[in-house]
């Protein structure tokens, strides 16, 4: 009987924040986040050789963990690069970058895997960066 008490109480403790736990999807955008987002921007010049260089903004993407915003240049309708100008501080974030750049590179598309790890910001990012290609028409 010595024993009942205790063990009841830990399970009656560890029953607790099972009740409690209210499930998440994955991926959280703040509710209507792009709406209230300024609109993608774009500025275009001509560069070397003749190919219309242009850089468009992403939309701002609000996640739990931050903001995600790209800037996508285009030369002519190929993307050259992509930079993060807003993204998350996180050691997941930081890793994952890197790889949807490249893979965006290679996809010349937003049609990019996300990054085990960091699930919340790739799909941030896959939805920003799809924002500028739709701007940019």
């Amino acid at each position: 009987m010595k024993r009942a008490v205790p063990i009841l109480l830990l399970t009656v403790a560890g029953l607790v924040p099972l009740w409690r736990f209210e499930p998440q999807p994955e991926t959280a955008s703040a509710p209507g986040a792009t709406a209230g987002a300024p609109a993608p921007t774009t500025t275009g010049q001509v560069g070397a050789g003749g190919v219309a260089t242009q850089s468009v903004d992403g939309a701002l993407v609000r996640t739990r963990h931050g903001d995600v915003r790209v800037e996508v240049v285009f030369e002519g309708d190929r993307i050259a690069s992509v930079t993060m100008l807003e993204q998350p501080d996180s050691a997941p974030t930081r890793k994952a970058v890197p790889l949807l750049v490249r893979e965006t590179l290679t996809a010349q598309s937003a049609d990019v895997d996300t990054v085990s790890g960091a699930t919340t910001t790739s799909e941030a990012y896959v939805e920003s960066l799809q924002a500028a290609i739709d701007a940019k028409g």
